[in-house]
């Protein structure tokens, strides 16, 4: 069945992280379980979401922290970090030593604008009047600047420290995080400065409806905007699908996936809210179904890294078979050249 117009050579998955009120430890547990598991079978990414009064990952970089030492070949990412709420140098620091526990292995996602949850918020992470703040994308450009190793001040400005002077900079310096940077682009003016600014883009499956009610027709002009304003510069572009394969599934997880995808097609019909946001259908099914749909996707035949997003509120054993099942029976076929391991979707460590 392989389509050779399909070129996928890097597939990636991207966690919720999730987790009961009552018991934390358990999800954020099953989530490094899951990177782990990921990483046997081949996976080339795992990426974790960052959230913030929510039963998830509230410190992608402490948890990612974490995963550095539960993992050994596959890379590790956010998708993403709202910047708003971060100090761009402080950030960068925390993100440059995870980093150099990861031996160079981190990959960071990142957004700009006004962050979710900022009227209960705002009061809370600033100093003053939080909207007076600057949240724009200028905030990614420091951060990134920071990660670039270069020293403060004039060749002549040492600090004292115990182990005597030395000249100062962003300490660790992980060399090339800064070329690991993606922004997470949903619209034009968004996937355009990415582009400018040289940066790796991260596109999904929520994007701005831009004079056109079409899902992938808008997804289809923003990458043409980011290549035009990239100017030629070779960067890297990450698909986020969600795809639920039920290859595996009994008849029951068979059912409930069907009813998640039932209770989210609606929002698909048309765009919704005022800014005109629009979705993708999930791709829920057998993996015939699901690599048909994936054949028939113009922006698919367009990238060489695809990310499969995992939905919210699934149990561990769902997302291990949704795992496997994809890297068995669809990344194969999609250009993926990896060998997957096979491994029982009950495996433990």
């Amino acid at each position: 069945m392989t389509n050779t117009s399909l070129a996928i050579n890097h597939v990636g998955f991207l966690t919720p992280g999730n987790y009961r009120d009552d018991n934390p430890y358990e999800g954020l547990e099953n989530t490094l379980q899951l990177l782990e598991f990921g990483e046997k079978l081949g996976f080339d990414s795992g990426w974790v979401r960052q959230r913030h009064l929510e039963h998830g990952i509230s410190s992608a970089g402490v948890f990612l922290a974490a995963a550095t030492q539960r993992t050994s070949r596959i890379q590790l990412g956010t998708a993403v970090i709202q910047i708003g709420y971060e100090s761009p140098y402080r950030l960068a620091e925390d993100l440059s030593t995870v980093d150099v526990l990861a031996r160079g292995r981190l990959n960071v996602g990142l957004s700009a604008g006004t962050p979710a949850h900022a009227e209960l918020l705002g009061p809370r992470v600033f100093d003053g009047n939080w909207k007076e703040y600057d949240l724009s994308h200028e905030r990614v450009i420091r951060f990134a600047d920071n990660l670039r190793g270069e020293f403060l001040a004039d060749p002549q400005t040492f600090i004292a420290t115990p182990g005597g002077p030395q000249r100062p900079r962003l300490q660790p310096h992980a060399e090339g995080l800064v070329n690991r940077i993606w922004y997470g682009g949903g619209s034009l003016r968004s996937v355009g400065w990415a582009g400018r600014n040289g940066f790796n883009l991260m596109i999904g499956n929520v994007t701005a409806g831009e004079n056109t009610d079409d899902f992938y027709e808008a997804q289809g002009r923003q990458l043409d905007a980011y290549h035009h304003n990239l100017d030629g510069i070779f960067r890297r572009v990450s698909l986020g699908r969600v795809i639920v394969p039920t290859d595996s599934a009994d008849a029951a997880t068979r059912k409930k996936y069907a009813d998640y995808a039932a209770s989210r097609h609606e929002r698909t019909l048309k765009p919704q809210g005022e800014r005109r946001t629009l979705f993708p259908k999930d791709l829920v099914g057998t993996s015939e179904q699901i690599l048909e749909q994936l054949f028939n996707d113009p922006i698919v035949a367009r990238v060489g890294e695809l990310r499969l997003e995992l939905p919210y509120e699934f149990q561990q054993h769902e997302y291990q078979q949704i795992l496997s099942d994809f890297i068995s029976h669809i990344a194969p076929e999609i250009g993926w050249g990896n060998q997957p391991v096979r491994i029982s979707a009950g495996a433990r460590r």
